[in-house]
């Protein structure tokens, strides 16, 4: 899709730089996320026979397991705005022969949904990156039946994400401090605010919305070597970094890893982490 509109920004971002990276490592990205992505959906508690949405599916994952849930009486529609992440995303739907599943190219905060089309509204990951949220989650709310359900996962504050913040901190012995975006700009972490989400929830027709808490531990690698290559490559670190000098890299990398080796254990390299599994009813 063309880079237009409230989110040209966004979507440029994951089209040529983040979708090519999610894609090459997609593998790693769904055992790493995966599991969050579970327990929202099964916290949406998905039924044979509804039709389902899934804001920002990236490569799939969450889609296919949603279509499993539904059967073949539901249906699940897969949004989103990377080209790459959704060519991969259909390869894994016609691998899995999911007949029940399509994808589309679009933005959510603008798309002409038809209306009152969807029975759930779910997201992992997909819903923070919205220029305008308010008017993003007003237009999905209108392709919700009443009745319907929302229910996605986002992340807690960066304090709370060790698995983020310990190598953000290694990063900055080598790197300008850099000014922190505005206050809640698009990005991994702009639903942080449980309180603030509650309120876009609300004003888009949400009743009840709630943010439950859940936290556990994300295994970067199954060793250190490549628990650094993955801290270098994907999130804040990886973006950081990639214009970068190559002697800047390697600074940064003995950095991450020597934090990342004081967590190895016998599952891998595991730091802590803390999402958000929000719902609400239309």
């Amino acid at each position: 899709m063309e880079a237009t509109g409230p989110n040209a920004e966004q979507i440029e971002y994951w089209n040529k730089q983040a979708g090519p990276k999610w894609v090459a490592n997609n593998a790693t990205m769904d055992a790493l996320i995966g599991p969050l992505g579970l327990a929202a959906l099964e916290r949406a508690a998905p039924r044979a026979g509804e039709r389902v949405l899934d804001v920002g599916c990236g490569v799939g994952q969450t889609t296919l397991q949603l279509a499993e849930r539904v059967g073949p009486t539901g249906s699940v529609l897969g949004i989103d705005i990377s080209t790459p992440m959704l060519e991969l995303a259909r390869e894994k739907a016609r691998a899995a022969g999911r007949s029940n599943v399509r994808f589309e190219n679009a933005d959510a905060q603008t798309h002409a949904f038809p209306p009152a089309s969807f029975d759930l509204l779910f997201s992992r990951f997909g819903v923070m990156f919205f220029a305008d949220p308010d008017a993003a989650f007003a237009n999905l709310a209108k392709a919700v039946r009443p009745g319907g359900r929302v229910t996605f996962v986002c992340w807690q504050p960066v304090a709370a994400n060790p698995w983020v913040r310990e190598p953000m901190a290694a990063l900055m012995k080598h790197v300008p401090p850099q000014a922190p975006p505005p206050a809640n700009a698009p990005g991994p972490f702009a639903f942080a605010d449980p309180a603030r989400v509650r309120g876009i929830l609300e004003r888009a027709g949400f009743a009840k919305p709630a943010a439950e808490s859940q936290t556990g531990e994300l295994v970067l690698g199954r060793n250190v070597d490549e628990a650094t290559a993955f801290a270098m490559e994907m999130g804040p670190v990886g973006a950081a970094v990639a214009q970068a000098p190559e002697s800047v890299r390697k600074a940064v990398a003995g950095s991450i890893r020597e934090v990342l080796a004081a967590h190895q254990s016998a599952k891998g390299v595991a730091l802590g982490s803390a999402v958000w599994i929000v719902t609400g009813t239309r």
